[in-house]
């Protein structure tokens, strides 16, 4: 059984025009829902603006209210650019999207995480009772750590709350059990709001979120986006708004980006590989 709670408005904010004689093509740039609206807001929209004025490449930030709805823009077409997980799934590499970097952090993993100073110490605890999610396209964390809680027969109420901060609220205001989560966000989340965890499942590493283009962007210019992320961390001014970005989210490591490609997603292939059917 799955339920949504509603939260957030859907938010268009547009990157600031880049200098006279710049390319005057526009793409739109979907990042997938991490945290609050606020806060992946303020994260995204610095390294935007530095992106469209170093690349020449306008591009304009478009956030939907949930994880879900900022995806299912990129599935209708209306964006060209991404930082996603969601493009993995055998229907959707069809689309064509190519990967050309990731952040420079170590691999994730799917978690099912209480608070700390829960009585729940198994999985076998959550029967019956309510597991809050981010959202139905999160494949770190929702799709695997419900395909492990079928794969044990333990069954849940799921409820998605639109994003991992909203999650959270819900599990620490009483209202879900357990939560379904990213590693590096619960680190994040704990070192933003000073709450503990206690980890009851984690799954294998999967890379983190990539980077990536629709066939629908001309080579050159997927190749001046590219270069613009990739060389933020070597340039004083994106060196600033990644460590701005990284204190922002209560990172504990210095934010940037590097270069990547498909190759390294097979970890995402192979858990729908393997996954239920209502997964896939």
């Amino acid at each position: 059984m799955h339920s949504f709670i509603k939260t957030g408005l859907v938010l268009l904010a547009c990157a600031l025009p880049v200098g006279a004689g710049a390319e005057t093509h526009s793409y739109n740039f979907s990042p997938v829902n991490q945290y609050n609206l606020k806060v992946s807001a303020s994260f995204w929209n610095p390294i935007v603006r530095y992106v469209s004025a170093k690349s020449g490449v306008q591009l304009n930030l478009k956030l939907g209210r949930t994880s879900a709805d900022t995806t299912s823009y990129v599935l209708a077409r209306e964006v060209d650019f991404a930082f996603t997980n969601h493009l993995f799934s055998p229907d959707r590499e069809k689309m064509g999207w190519t990967v050309f970097g990731r952040r420079d952090a170590p691999p994730v993993q799917a978690q099912i995480v209480v608070p700390a100073d829960s009585p729940i110490k198994d999985l076998d605890e959550l029967a019956g009772g309510t597991v809050v999610f981010p959202g139905p396209e999160a494949l770190v964390a929702y799709k695997a750590p419900y395909a492990e809680l079928l794969r044990r027969r333990i069954a849940v109420n799921a409820v998605f709350a639109g994003n991992m901060d909203a999650a959270f609220t819900q599990l620490f205001a009483g209202r879900a059990r357990a939560s379904g989560a990213n590693s590096q966000l619960v680190e994040n989340f704990s070192a933003r709001e000073n709450k503990a965890f206690r980890v009851l499942w984690r799954s294998a590493p999967f890379n983190d979120l990539a980077l990536m283009a629709s066939p629908r962007v001309p080579a050159a210019e997927v190749r001046a986006v590219a270069k613009a992320f990739l060389g933020m961390r070597k340039d004083p001014e994106g060196r600033r708004i990644l460590d701005a970005a990284a204190e922002l989210i209560g990172a504990k490591e210095p934010l940037g980006f590097v270069a990547a490609s498909n190759a390294d997603y097979a970890s995402y292939r192979a858990f729908y590989a393997g996954a239920p059917l209502n997964l896939r």
